[in-house]
């Protein structure tokens, strides 16, 4: 079992539990906001497009406070990405493993970037992206380097399905492709990201001067006390300055760090 990073009870130490229904989320949106706030600031700071995802945090009632302080969000299918048109506005940004025929059109309709897990996915369907009002494209790669905690969980596992081997990358198969997309952390700081982007740089330059961005996908604890913003910071700002693309972040879990919890209460203790 992975071990969580999240925080203590902080504030609901003393929340009297009986003044909810039971079972219920109770969300504290002062810690909500703060956590955006600094979100915010990296933003502004380094440059970066910072988008929630919604997989993570889709409590919409929230929507209006996050549209005040982040770019958009990103979406994991059509459900999400119609959440994110009506709800939250900004840009939305559509990645799914794999994409239905009778869905794409209304995905594409929904979403400035929609992207794929494959090639073979991204040739069947860049005709209706393209067709579509200033729609990019996007291609998920598997850097091939491990920083999660949980083997069975990790997407750059030898034989995963999530993107396109980063050594199987040429130029033919980023034909119509806009940005390229990684996601490979979980409730981790800045040191996997860096390594993750030193290991894979020097495969990846060669293709730079055809894209417009990158997207580090989630997984970024950036509200966490001990993360090192400034190196983030740093990092992307270099990285902007070298390249000339944006760069996309897709926090979710650091929206809503430590900014909630789950009621429940026991019904029945059955002797056995």
């Amino acid at each position: 079992m992975m071990q969580t990073q999240a925080g203590d009870a902080g504030a609901f130490k003393r929340f009297d539990l009986s003044r909810v229904p039971s079972p219920c989320f109770v969300v504290d949106e002062v810690a909500i906001e703060r956590n955006l706030a600094i979100l915010k600031d990296v933003g502004d700071q380094s440059g970066a497009h910072i988008l929630l995802a919604l997989k993570a945090f889709s409590m919409f009632s929230l929507a209006p406070l996050v549209r005040k302080y982040l770019e958009g969000t990103c979406a994991s299918g059509l459900y999400e990405a119609r959440l994110a048109r009506e709800e939250y506005g900004g840009e939305v940004v559509t990645f799914c493993a794999g994409y239905k025929l009778n869905e794409i059109e209304r995905i594409v309709d929904l979403s400035d970037h929609v992207i794929f897990n494959s090639t073979a996915q991204k040739d069947r369907f860049l005709a209706d992206v393209q067709a579509g009002d200033n729609v990019q494209v996007g291609l998920r790669i598997n850097p091939e380097h491990s920083e999660g905690e949980i083997p069975k969980y990790d997407p750059c596992a030898p034989f995963s399905r999530l993107g396109v081997p980063i050594s199987k990358l040429n130029a033919a198969m980023l034909d119509g492709v806009d940005g390229l997309h990684m996601h490979t952390l979980c409730e981790q700081g800045f040191a996997p990201l860096q390594r993750t982007w030193a290991a894979i740089e020097d495969q990846i330059t060669p293709y730079l001067g055809q894209l417009k961005w990158l997207n580090f996908g989630g997984g970024h604890h950036i509200t966490r006390a001990d993360y090192d913003r400034e190196g983030l910071i740093a990092f992307i700002k270099d990285l902007r300055t070298r390249t000339g693309l944006k760069i996309y972040l897709e926090p979710g879990e650091a929206v809503a760090l430590d900014a909630g919890i789950l009621v429940g209460e026991v019904l029945d203790l059955p002797h056995n």
